[in-house]
């Protein structure tokens, strides 16, 4: 396994080393889900899209707790003393987010009350309280109740008789204090609100509130319809208090693939403790809450005191996501419908289904490498369009493809299913241990299996993250090799809301070392080298931190020096150092870096000649760009990588070279866009914090996002 080479010196006697040059990986991480909260509060988002990005925000959050703040808090119990590369101890950060993150949660709070729930209302959209409701919506909810709530229930009391109930990770529930009338003795029990109904329950036009305006949508959360009836569950008691409380637990899968006979059996087994076994991470509760229920909780899930959130308002948001289905265009972003790809456009069904053998995607790909840019252009008319040839072409033979996640009806697994049905040899390289997404591959796998596909599970101690697809066909007395490369998932769903790209290509060299690529992961090569491909954890590390290195050569000779690279994140010390050497040696460096960034830019003596952007807008920047000036003969690479130690040294990815002048001059202009967006992009300063840029006079509204929807059509 590659890791970086240790620098025996650093310029000027400035030791590149030192903490005080490095940001902390979670706190980034805060900052920027901070950014997709600035979305939610920035009055120039469209309302609904507030609403969606309210959700994210705290979907991120539920997703952070779960597998990053559960890591440090066994950091903690198991007392590991190493220290970040910006020298913090694993308490001291959770103290730091416990203290970043509070406040951040309450002004989301204030934000929903104030603002953007009183504009929905103003639009007919009425998200209701209890306390809002006439006696004619409550009765209807009583009815609602009655009729598809109360049979789910299952009330759980806390006594001698009775251990405290395991509750599952992120359930919503609801404390309840009761009191018998006749013994005056209290008792404590728990009710969990029903995940399996929709957490927004809709009014009846019948019984909308009255407004001045047409009501579009009215409802109320489902767990105020329990507590507004939960009295139903302990006849002839006195409820005394009742508070609603959600839990988040640690939520990382924990299998050793050494001792497993079964990884997937293993992996099955283990996901049963995500949702009941892991350790509570994070409490929410809410003001109100009274001393006694709250210390019952605690003592009973043994929470530590950073893992509590009083939380003034709605837990959960993320189901606000829902409010996105409602018919109101105008509160939305424009639509967009991607493109289909100009030298794609003539393609018939029956050329996409093989029935011809002339003006295919097999043809355009010979003619010269085509970039598909996504959701930009069209995911289906292209990757999809890709497969099902192969599928349904007489003349492929075979056909191997990794899947990291993909969708639910996933037009890439029937595809992978119909070629193995007309006798070609599939296979499907599944990532079962893709965070959150097991379960489903485990089911596509056995799928794939069932339909005579061969299934691998990569190789061991690896994440398989390469989104790399290989086409053999037969052509005259010859075999040739199509491929795809790219930075996003096999997923048509993502792919729409998702930033990517795609090389489509037949290079003879690419093909060679995708077919080598796959028997590394399906068989006992191992494979040192190859030919233009850098594949993680073989040779990725070494060649990116030379490509980096070549760069500062050139700037010390008295050449140009530039790079422009874009990924979601950047914390892999051994690179960061390394830009910092090229900074020092006077390379312009301009990073693009979505999520985590670990590199303090414009530091003096340090990273002056480094600037850094993040971008936060209605698409999620997916894409990962890496170019390199090399004194005007560029390179530049597209892939699956970012510049992360897990990417490097602990998965499989594949990162490659886009040789095609077209192409990868394609691949420089959309940098250009995107150095140029102040709407969306943030720039990152030496002190951790981000700006966002504002358009000026001279300086209009430019929105990468919009300006690359604009080049593919009228937007």
């Amino acid at each position: 396994m590659a890791k970086h080479k240790e620098h025996k010196e650093d310029v000027a006697g400035i030791n590149l080393s030192d903490a005080k040059y490095y940001l902390n990986r979670e706190l980034s991480w805060l900052e920027f889900n901070r950014r997709v909260l600035q979305e939610a509060i920035d009055p120039r988002t469209p309302l609904l899209e507030r609403v969606k990005f309210a959700a994210i925000f705290s979907s991120n959050l539920d997703e952070f707790f779960m597998v990053r703040v559960a890591s440090l808090q066994r950091q903690v119990e198991s007392q590991v003393a190493t220290l970040t590369p910006d020298g913090r101890t694993a308490q001291q950060q959770l103290d730091e987010i416990s203290q970043r993150l509070h406040p951040m949660v309450t002004q989301l709070q204030e934000l929903f009350e104030t603002e953007i729930r009183p504009q929905l209302a103003a639009q007919g959209v009425h998200l209701l309280k209890y306390a809002e409701l006439n006696q004619t919506q409550r009765d209807y909810l009583k009815q609602y109740f009655q009729k598809r709530v109360f049979y789910l229930l299952t009330p759980l009391a806390v006594d001698p008789a009775h251990p405290f109930p395991v509750m599952s990770n992120l359930s919503l529930n609801l404390a309840v204090v009761l009191k018998d009338p006749e013994t005056g003795e209290t008792g404590f029990a728990r009710i969990k609100v029903p995940d399996t109904l929709p957490r927004l329950v809709p009014l009846p036009e019948e019984v909308y509130p009255k407004s001045d305006r047409p009501v579009v949508w009215a409802g109320v959360c489902l767990e105020e319809i329990v507590a507004d009836n939960s009295a139903a569950l302990f006849p002839g008691m006195i409820i005394e208090e009742q508070h609603l409380f959600r839990i988040t637990r640690d939520a990382d899968l924990s299998v050793q693939e050494e001792e497993a006979d079964d990884l997937v059996e293993a992996i099955a087994q283990e996901l049963g403790k995500r949702r009941f076994g892991g350790s509570v991470v994070r409490f929410q509760f809410p003001p109100t809450m009274s001393e006694f229920v709250k210390q019952t909780l605690i003592k009973g899930m043994k929470v530590d005191s950073n893992d509590m959130y009083m939380t003034q308002g709605w837990l959960g948001m993320r189901d606000f996501m829902s409010l996105m289905a409602l018919p109101l265009p105008h509160l939305k972003d424009r639509p967009w419908t991607p493109v289909v790809p100009q030298r794609l456009r003539h393609l018939s069904t029956e050329q996409i289904l093989g029935k011809t053998t002339t003006e295919n995607i097999f043809y355009v790909i010979r003619q010269g490498d085509l970039l598909v840019h996504h959701p930009y252009q069209s995911f289906a008319a292209s990757v999809e369009t890709f497969i099902t040839q192969a599928a349904h072409d007489p003349d492929v033979q075979a056909i191997k493809m990794t899947l990291y996640r993909t969708s639910s009806d996933s037009p890439i697994i029937k595809a992978l299913i119909a070629a193995a049905q007309n006798g070609k040899q599939v296979v499907a390289l599944v990532e079962i241990k893709a965070r959150f997404d097991e379960e489903s591959n485990i089911n596509w796998a056995k799928a794939l299996e069932e339909a005579g596909v061969h299934v691998v599970y990569g190789v061991m101690g690896l994440k398989t993250h390469t989104k790399v697809l290989l086409v053999i066909r037969s052509e005259g007395d010859d075999f040739r090799r199509y491929c795809h490369i790219g930075t996003g998932n096999y997923n048509a769903k993502t792919a729409k809301i998702y930033t990517d790209l795609g090389l489509l290509t037949c290079r003879e060299e690419l093909g060679a070392d995708l077919i080598d690529l796959f028997n590394y992961l399906t068989g006992f090569s191992k494979q040192k080298s190859f030919r233009k491909l850098l594949v993680a954890p073989v040779t990725l590390r070494d060649r990116m931190e030379a490509l980096i290195r070549r760069e500062t050569d050139h700037a010390k000779n008295g050449k140009s020096g530039r790079i422009i690279a874009k990924m979601n994140a950047l914390i892999d010390p051994g690179i960061i150092k390394t830009l910092y050497e090229a900074s020092q040696a006077g390379v312009q460096i301009d990073l693009i870096v979505r999520g985590m960034c670990c590199l303090r830019p414009g530091v003096p003596e340090v990273s002056e000649n480094i600037r850094l952007i993040s971008i936060v807008g209605r698409y999620l920047e997916h894409s990962r760009i890496f170019h390199f000036h090399n004194n005007g003969e560029e390179e530049v690479y597209i892939g699956s990588a970012d510049w992360m130690e897990r990417n490097l040294d602990r998965r499989v990815e594949a990162v490659t070279p886009v040789e095609d002048p077209t192409c990868a001059k394609e691949l420089k202009e959309i940098l250009d866009i995107l150095l140029a967006d102040n709407r969306q992009a943030w720039e990152l300063k030496s002190d951790g914090t981000y700006v966002q840029r504002q358009p000026t006079e001279d300086n209009p509204e430019k929105s990468a996002q919009i300006i690359l929807m604009e080049r593919e059509g009228n937007f």
